[in-house]
């Protein structure tokens, strides 16, 4: 057993029956709706034992559950082992969602209780709703585990900066222009931003206040004449000060956040993002103004890159690109040669990144999975979890970095020895999924949904999926994930969709995951291009920014077809041409050697 969740557990109901509640939902976010949270909001975490980035947790009286979707199942059930909290496999046939759970077994006349501040204000509403059916109760001013919680680390409170506009490609103005536009066509005079990604494109500024993720924790409003930033008073340094001041932007305290919203005299309506605004400040605006729900304009802005940052993305894959061919290179040559476990072959790539021109910072940590530990699709190993490394079966590993001039992500799955004929059908299906989409056309109006069959349609040939959409936003310098668009088939309630933009980078990951036995995943970053534009509308395609080899020891050529031995022999023609010439001489030997035409 896990005691110390147990007693953590115990400990919460004993508070909920003496403040006569009957449920207290937890959730993975921050104050800012971030997927990745700062260790001082890992309130789920605290309370679970669950250390994935995504899950919800409900305590009951008589219950206890997590929520999580299908890249941590594996991972979930054997860290709820013991625990006594039961594993809600979300979308999986048969799972009702936390919503549906608590319509199905509130009472009449019973409280549900969570922290306003980290429930997004979609579904905040909806509890709200459902509740007032059941002539019960909301408490959303509360904070049940930071009592319990006695040793909380503190919030992380990082130098902010400010991003030299030469790589930014457009000014804070030009941007706050842009913005107010999008406002205008929503009928809406006033924005409140608390998502700090945007925040910080916005603003053109960056922070470290989430591991990886070069945030600062941060409000923003837009006015028609003003726009206001709202940042903590130890992360402001002097230049930025004076940088701001030079700036179309008035600054404030983070911590007069609510003050300022509840004091403001609001004219017009206030546009309000439901799945990126806080219930609770949902609630503070709802009784000043009109509110009007939508979607933040800075969203769909941020994913469209402009000229400058797709010239400086590009320059920095090459750089990352590289990275992973020598990091190929070492682990094939010295295999069973020197010692190696999931950790040690890890700190190689990431060393090897820290000395790469203009490195910042990781932009996840690595995730480095041998054989059946692959199968784990966010597996992480720790000082006292790995496993060696020996030649033979699989390596997956899923890294990258944060570099001024673009954020960078990359999945490759190197044969370490012999495969059994199962994995390179697996692999070579993978790589075949992978390589249909980089090279799909598509007429422009066409949203991630409808290409997702291309990267999957190989395994689901074979009767195999993987639990996961296929694709995700990346960030310029920013999130390493980010909306709104994405690549997946599934239709989910509250996952944006959007038609894909010329300027949109998203990943390009299929895979296979195996429990027991193996992962596979290869994944390319893509950026979305206009092509011909003709009486049957705009053609659109990909451009890969990623440029490393697929592993030709993993490929079962008798299972392609011949489109598909074209485009790996296309891709890794385009590999050798890019990264030989940044490579010694033996390094493109033996880059030409692994990307021989098949």
């Amino acid at each position: 057993m896990k005691q110390h969740i147990c007693d953590r557990v115990a400990a919460l109901r004993k508070m909920m029956k003496e403040k006569g509640v009957a449920y207290y939902y937890i959730t993975t976010a921050d104050y800012h709706a971030s997927e990745y949270a700062d260790d001082h909001f890992k309130e789920r975490e605290f309370m679970s034992g669950f250390t994935g980035s995504n899950g919800n947790l409900l305590i009951g009286m008589d219950m206890a559950g997590l929520w999580t979707d299908g890249r941590y199942f594996i991972q979930a059930e054997k860290e709820l082992e013991g625990t006594g909290i039961e594993l809600f496999r979300m979308a999986e046939e048969g799972v009702p969602t936390t919503l549906e759970y608590l319509e199905r077994n509130m009472k009449e006349g019973e409280v549900l209780a969570f922290d306003g501040r980290t429930v997004a204000t979609r579904l905040g509403t909806q509890m709200e709703e459902m509740v007032n059916k059941k002539n019960g109760k909301v408490f959303y001013q509360v904070d049940y585990v930071d009592v319990l919680w006695a040793d909380r680390p503190s919030r992380k409170c990082e130098k902010v900066f400010a991003l030299d506009e030469k790589i930014c490609g457009k000014t804070v103005a030009e941007k706050l222009d842009m913005v107010r536009e999008s406002m205008k066509k929503n009928n809406c005079t006033n924005l409140v931003l608390s998502k700090m990604d945007d925040i910080m494109w916005l603003f053109n500024i960056r922070g470290g206040d989430v591991a990886c993720n070069p945030v600062a924790l941060s409000y923003a409003v837009v006015t028609e004449d003003n726009s206001y930033l709202f940042l903590q008073e130890k992360a402001v340094t002097e230049e930025l000060r004076v940088w701001i001041s030079s700036q179309p932007v008035i600054l404030c305290d983070y911590e007069d956040i609510m003050v300022f919203l509840q004091e403001k005299k609001w004219s017009g309506t206030v546009l309000l993002d439901k799945e990126n605004i806080s219930y609770a400040i949902y609630k503070v605006i709802r009784e000043q103004a009109e509110v009007v729900l939508g979607v933040n304009p800075t969203e769909l802005l941020k994913s469209m890159k402009n000229d400058v940052e797709l010239q400086m993305m590009k320059e920095v894959y090459l750089k990352d690109s590289l990275v992973v061919c020598r990091f190929m290179k070492w682990i094939k040559e010295n295999i069973g040669k020197i010692p190696m476990t999931e950790i040690s072959a890890a700190d190689y790539m990431d060393n090897l990144r820290r000395e790469t021109e203009g490195f910042l910072d990781l932009s996840f940590p690595t995730i480095c999975g041998y054989k059946e530990n692959a199968a784990m699709m966010h597996y992480q190993a720790t000082k006292d979890n790995y496993k060696e490394l020996a030649p033979e079966g699989m390596l997956l590993i899923d890294c990258g970095g944060q570099y001024m001039g673009g954020t960078t992500d990359v999945t490759r799955t190197f044969a370490l020895g012999p495969v059994t004929d199962e994995m390179k059908k697996h692999f070579t299906a993978v790589a075949m999924g992978m390589l249909r989409l980089l090279n799909g056309r598509f007429l422009y109006g066409c949203t991630g949904r409808n290409l997702d069959i291309l990267a999957r349609g190989p395994l689901w040939d074979m009767n195999i999926d993987y639990k996961c959409g296929t694709g995700h936003g990346i960030g310029y310098i920013l999130n390493v994930h980010e909306g709104p668009q994405n690549v997946r088939w599934r239709f989910l309630e509250g996952v944006k969709e959007v038609p894909l933009e010329e300027g949109m980078v998203l990943s390009n990951e299929p895979g296979v995951y195996i429990e027991g036995s193996h992962g596979i995943r290869t994944e390319n970053i893509m950026v979305t291009k206009n092509g011909e534009k003709n009486g049957d509308g705009q053609f659109m395609y990909f451009e890969s920014l990623t440029f490393a080899p697929i592993d030709l020891d993993l490929i079962d050529i008798s299972i392609m077809e011949r489109k598909d031995i074209e485009n790996l022999n296309h891709y890794h023609k385009d590999v050798y041409n890019k990264i030989s010439p940044l490579m010694t001489e033996e390094e493109a030997a033996w880059l030409k050697q692994v990307t021989r035409e098949i």
